[in-house]
């Protein structure tokens, strides 16, 4: 039975989106003691800021070499092998890809150790000459845990493309735990690089949890290295734009992280958890949804199913909009109860909760285009196109940067927040467009009449959430977390509950489809426990 949860194959998006979602949850919420463990031991200071910065070198090179490759180039063609039950070819394309990420990502990585002093002056301009050593320490270990995440990751997307997705998303959870065991056990012992080896553990853990899997379904290694055949040509092809792609993201954050250096201490911090919090229901939701939906769009497309495409990605636009909306309200007007709960331990003070909280009400402001960009760059994909998104990429990039410069001047550590949510919301508008002009229709109208719908429940529910939470105000003591904890969660269950109920008033189709579904669920799982309890009797 054990067995045969790990290694099902889902057959719909909405199952496979369930899937991962539920342990994206689990992932988070596991994210969030992290980062409560990190905040409470540390505070929004020098040591975190400089944990973060050395992050940011090995997480740029990771994202370039092994994401490039994989989301762009190795599912969708590992997916098409796979699904017309060539496995062996699979594989072989597995080992092939492998091999060659192996050898760029460590001859990188050694590159990197090498001149790792020289490149830390230009990512932590802020930073004094002793902050630049510590990060040069920290991010020499980082990189070397890249090259086993790397790995890892390989093996993920070969789960993903199999439709596995249990193991694929479990991995992240083992992640975080070795970041919590280097935090708790090692940091006593080894000072702050303990953090980094924390990390290095978390990487081992990934990969060991992916290996079981992918060897589950009849994966065996090869060393083979082989880079002029017609299926890695075209991995090579199509990844060197998603590079590019992802180079323009990548650089984009780090930029973020620079003119972080140069605010005032704590500011890299801040920037990092505000954004891991705003990232909670990006990734539950809309990296769930895209993740389940983008085999099923490269199988689509690859039947020259146009139709069925539309309607799936639509279908998959507005189930994201359903619960990203009530997300955004939620974090918005409940944003200083949410850091205040996740991180307001140990030296994590009030001023650092106050830039955090507002951070995040900032980010969260685009919470719907962080969504369905991730889902339109996956159709883009599918479509063998990469360099639309690159090029959107580039423009949106530039607009975050200027626009971080110039509103940090007056705001500081907020305006990163400002400039985050109008390249975001810019770069979904610019990716719409060809995609539209492409295929002559993405549904729209359907679409737009969910946002009026949802739109809709979500400022009653936002009305109910505000008075509820100024109510609460008076009768608890929010100077204890069990205090802010009771306003927030109260606040925020009667809130969602107020817009499930108005959309569903409101006739909203998603969120009828949705509650039937529920019921249908939670109906034969009585009948079930009905069944085994008569098998007994």
């Amino acid at each position: 039975m054990f067995k045969k949860f790990i290694n099902g194959q889902s057959s719909t998006i909405t199952s496979a989106a369930v899937i991962v979602a539920s342990f994206s949850i689990l992932s988070r919420v596991v994210g969030f003691i992290r980062d409560r463990i990190l905040a409470g031991q540390f505070g929004a200071g020098d040591t975190l800021d400089i944990y973060f910065t050395a992050f940011r070198v090995p997480d740029f090179l990771f994202q370039l070499i092994v994401v490039g490759a994989l989301s762009a180039s190795f599912i969708p063609l590992f997916t098409r092998n796979y699904s017309e039950n060539a496995r062996e070819k699979a594989w072989l394309l597995t080992n092939k890809l492998l091999n060659l990420i192996a050898i760029a990502f460590g001859v990188a990585i050694l590159l990197a150790i090498i001149f790792m002093n020289q490149l830390v002056p230009f990512v932590a301009v802020g930073f004094d000459a002793d902050k630049q050593r510590a990060v040069v320490e920290m991010a020499r270990i980082m990189f070397t845990a890249q090259f086993f995440l790397s790995i890892s990751m390989v093996f993920g997307s070969a789960l993903q493309g199999a439709k596995r997705f249990v193991l694929y998303s479990l991995a992240p959870i083992f992640y975080n735990f070795g970041i919590i065991a280097g935090a708790i056990f090692f940091v006593p012992i080894l000072g702050q690089i303990g953090l980094a080896w924390g990390v290095g553990f978390g990487a081992i853990l990934h990969l060991l949890l992916q290996s079981a899997g992918i060897f589950s379904l009849g994966y065996r290694y090869q060393p083979i290295l082989i880079w002029k055949d017609k299926d890695t040509q075209y991995m090579l092809k199509h990844m060197a734009p998603r590079v590019m792609g992802l180079a323009v993201n990548q650089i984009n954050f780090v930029a973020m992280t620079v003119i972080a250096t140069t605010l005032t201490a704590g500011s890299v911090t801040v920037l990092q958890f505000a954004y891991n919090l705003n990232f909670f229901p990006v990734g539950v939701i809309a990296i769930s949804y895209a993740i389940a939906a983008f085999p099923t769009f490269c199988e689509l497309l690859n039947k020259n199913k146009t139709e069925e495409f539309i309607k799936s990605f639509s279908q998959t636009i507005r189930q994201i909009l359903l619960f990203i909306i009530p997300a955004t309200v939620m974090f918005i007007l409940l944003r200083a109860q949410i850091v205040r709960v996740v991180l307001g331990s140990g030296v994590f003070d009030w001023e650092a909760t106050f830039l955090t909280a507002n951070t995040l009400g900032f980010f969260a402001v685009s919470l719907f285009a962080q969504s369905i960009v991730f889902v339109l760059v996956r159709g883009y994909f599918a479509m063998d196109n990469t360099i639309t998104p690159f090029i959107v990429g580039l423009a949106t990039g530039l607009v975050n940067i200027i626009s971080a410069l110039i509103l940090t001047k007056e705001f500081g550590v907020l305006g990163l927040g400002m400039a985050y949510s109008i390249s975001a919301i810019v770069q979904m508008i610019i990716l719409w467009i060809p995609l539209r002009k492409r295929l002559g229709s993405l549904d729209e109208g359907r679409i737009f009449k969910t946002i009026i719908t949802l739109l809709s429940a979500g400022l009653v529910a936002a009305f109910v959430t505000q008075a509820l939470k100024q109510l609460l105000d008076i009768y608890l003591n929010i100077d204890t977390v069990l205090g802010i904890f009771t306003q927030g969660f109260v606040a925020g269950t009667v809130g969602l509950f107020v817009y499930a109920l108005t959309a569903l008033l409101l006739k909203s189709q998603e969120m009828t489809v949705f509650i039937s579904a529920l019921r249908r669920k939670l109906i034969k799982k009585v009948k079930v426990e009905e069944e085994i309890v008569t098998e007994i009797g």
